[in-house]
C-alpha cells in the first residue's frame, strides 16, 4: 500500500483534534507501508514527521525502534531521536547517537549542548562546554545555551564572559546574561545590562521584572515599567511585565500598589496592534483581592470585566467557596458558561467540607465526566461528617466506575476506617496502598492512625519503625496516642529514653 501526502495530513489532523486511537493506528500502518528501501525523499519526509509524532505523544520507545529498522536516515531522522532523548534527560543514549550520526549539523551539536547543560552534573557541565569548544561553526542559539546554562547553575562568571566574547548577540542573549545576574542577587549589574541593551523585546522586561520581584526590590520593578514602557520607535507591548508585578505585589500582600499598578497599565494603539489590559490582568488582580480576603472588591472587579474565562470563574467561585458563602458560590456555578471540572469539583468540596452532604451528592451526581479529584471530594466530605457508610459506598462505587484511587482518596479510606473501628477494612485498604501508590509520609501517618485506632499497635509501630528518618510530629503523635491505655511504648527522643 502507497503511503501518500494525503496520510500525512490525516496524522496532522488526528493530532491536532487528539484523536489518539486513529493516530496511533495511522503511525502503525506508516511503520508498515512499504519497505524502506531507496525511499523518496517525500517517504523520508513522511517517516521523519512519524517519528516526531510518536516522541511527542509520549512513545519514545515506539520511536527508537521505527528509528533502529530505518535503512536510510537522514540529519532530521537523527535530530529527532536526539531531541527525544533531550527532552528526557537521558544523556548517555543522546550521547551514543550522537557519537553515531555519520554527519552532524549545528542543530545537532546545540541539541546535545543543551541535554548537557540541562542536566545540571558538574561532569556533564564540562562535556557541554568541550562539545561547545569543539563545534566546527557556532550559531548565536549555542552561545544562548552555554549562557544560559551557566547562568542556571550559578556560573555568572563564566557566563557572562561568553557573553561579551559572543561575535554576534541578538535579544535572547542580553535577556539570559540579565536573568543570570538576578539569578544570582546582582540587581544593580543586572538594571544596568538591560539599560545597555541596544534593543528590547516583551520577554526583557518580563526577565528584568521577574528578576526583581524574585530579589525583592518591587518598587524598583515598578520604576522600570513607568521608565522604559517605550523603546525608541518602537511600542512593546508590556502588559505581561505588569501582570508578572500585579502577581508580585499580591505575593506580598500589598494589595493598594497591585491595584495602582493595574489601573496604569498603558492602553494605546499602535500600528494595528492594541497594547493594554488584558484577561490576565482582570484576573491577576481578581486574585491578588482574593488572597486579601477583599471579597467584595475582586466581585465588583469580576462584574466589571468584559470578557471573562474559566480562571476569573473559578477565582470567584473559590472565592465564596473558602468564605463558605455557597449560596453565591453556586449561583456563580449556574451563571457560568461552560463549567470546567475544576468548576464543579470546588462546589462539591465546598458543600461537602461544610457539612451539606446532600447538596454536595446533587452536585458530583450532575458532574458530565468524574474525575478522582471528584471522587475524593466527596468521600473526604464524608469523611469529616462520620458518614463513613457513605464514604464507603461511594469508594465501592468508584472502583464500579474503574476510576483509580490516589493517596487522597486512601487517606480519606484509612481515616473511615479508624473512626469507625474498622481493622478489616483498614487491613484491605493497606494492601491497595501497597499495590497502587508510593507511601509518603501523611499516607503512612494515616495508617499508623489507623491500626493505632483500631488496637493493631504491633502493625502501627512497624509502619512508624520503617518510616526512619521520615517521621514528622504527627507520626510521633499518632504512634503515643495509639499506644496509651495499652502497653508501653518506648520512645527514642535526643538520646532520652521515655516509656507510655
Amino acid at each position: 500500500m502507497v503511503v501518500s501526502a494525503r496520510n500525512l495530513r490525516s496524522l496532522r489532523k488526528c493530532q491536532q483534534s487528539n484523536c489518539q486511537n486513529e493516530t496511533r493506528q495511522l503511525i502503525n500502518h506508516f511503520s508498515t507501508a512499504m519497505p524502506i528501501v531507496s525511499r523518496p525523499k517525500w517517504e523520508l519526509r513522511l517517516t521523519n514527521h512519524t517519528i516526531r509524532a510518536l516522541i511527542r505523544s509520549g512513545r519514545l520507545e515506539d520511536a527508537r525502534n521505527m528509528f533502529d529498522k530505518l535503512k536510510q536516515r537522514d540529519i532530521i531522522t537523527w535530530n529527532s531521536m536526539i531531541m527525544g532523548y533531550t527532552q528526557r534527560l537521558e544523556v548517555v543514549t543522546a550521547q551514543n547517537l550522537f557519537d553515531q550520526m555519520p554527519e552532524r549539523d549545528v542543530v545537532t551539536w546545540n541539541l546535545m549542548i543543551s541535554c548537557y547543560m540541562s542536566s545540571r552534573r558538574t561532569e556533564y557541565i564540562e562535556y557541554a562546554r568541550y562539545l561547545f569548544d569543539q563545534m566546527p561553526r557556532r550559531d548565536v542559539i549555542s552561545w544562548n545555551t552555554m549562557i544560559s546554562g551557566y547562568a542556571k547553575i550559578g556560573q555568572i562568571d563564566e557566563a557572562l564572559r561568553l557573553f561579551y566574547c559572543m561575535p554576534e548577540k541578538n535579544v535572547v542573549s542580553w535577556n539570559a546574561a540579565i536573568s543570570g545576574l538576578l539569578q544570582n542577587g546582582d540587581v544593580k549589574a543586572g538594571i544596568e545590562l538591560f539599560k545597555r541593551m541596544p534593543e528590547r523585546d516583551a520577554a526583557s522586561f518580563s526577565v528584568l521584572v521577574s528578576g526583581l520581584i524574585q530579589n525583592g526590590k518591587l518598587d524598583a520593578a515598578a520604576n522600570v515599567l513607568y521608565e522604559f514602557q517605550t523603546s525608541g520607535d518602537t511600542i512593546i507591548d508590556l502588559v505581561y511585565a505588569y501582570n508578572t508585578l500585579i502577581v508580585g505585589y499580591g505575593q506580598k500582600g500589598m494589595i493598594k500598589e497591585a491595584r495602582c499598578l493595574f489601573d496604569q497599565i498603558p492602553c494605546y494603539t499602535s500600528k494595528g496592534r492594541s497594547f493594554g489590559r488584558n484577561i490576565v490582568s482582570w484576573n491577576s488582580m481578581i486574585m491578588c483581592y482574593v488572597k486579601a480576603g477583599y471579597i467584595k472588591s475582586a466581585r465588583k472587579l469580576f462584574d466589571r470585566m468584559v470578557e471573562k474565562d474559566t480562571v476569573s470563574w473559578n477565582t470567584m467561585i473559590s472565592a465564596y467557596v473558602h468564605t463558605s458563602n455557597m449560596k453565591e458560590a453556586s449561583k456563580l456555578l449556574t451563571k457560568m458558561p461552560n463549567p470546567d471540572i475544576f468548576s464543579w469539583n470546588l462546589i462539591v468540596s465546598g458543600y461537602a467540607q461544610g457539612g451539606n452532604l446532600g447538596l454536595a451528592y446533587k452536585y458530583f451526581q450532575r458532574i458530565p465526566k468524574k474525575t478522582c479529584v471528584s471522587w475524593n471530594s466527596i468521600i473526604a466530605g464524608c469523611e469529616k461528617n462520620a458518614d463513613y457508610e457513605g464514604a464507603i459506598r461511594l469508594f465501592v462505587q468508584m472502583q464500579l466506575e474503574r476510576v483509580k484511587p490516589d493517596k487522597h482518596t486512601l487517606s480519606s479510606l484509612l481515616g473511615v476506617c479508624a473512626e469507625s473501628i474498622d481493622l478489616h477494612l483498614g487491613m484491605q485498604i493497606h494492601q491497595l496502598v501497597a499495590k497502587s501508590v508510593l507511601p509518603d509520609v501523611p499516607l503512612n501517618n494515616s495508617l499508623i492512625t489507623m491500626y493505632a485506632k483500631c488496637g493493631a499497635i504491633v502493625e502501627a509501630r512497624s509502619i512508624f519503625d520503617k518510616m526512619k528518618f521520615r517521621k514528622d510530629v504527627i507520626s510521633w503523635n499518632a504512634m503515643i496516642g495509639g499506644s496509651g491505655g495499652r502497653r508501653p511504648f518506648p520512645v527514642q527522643i535526643h538520646g532520652l529514653r521515655i516509656w507510655y
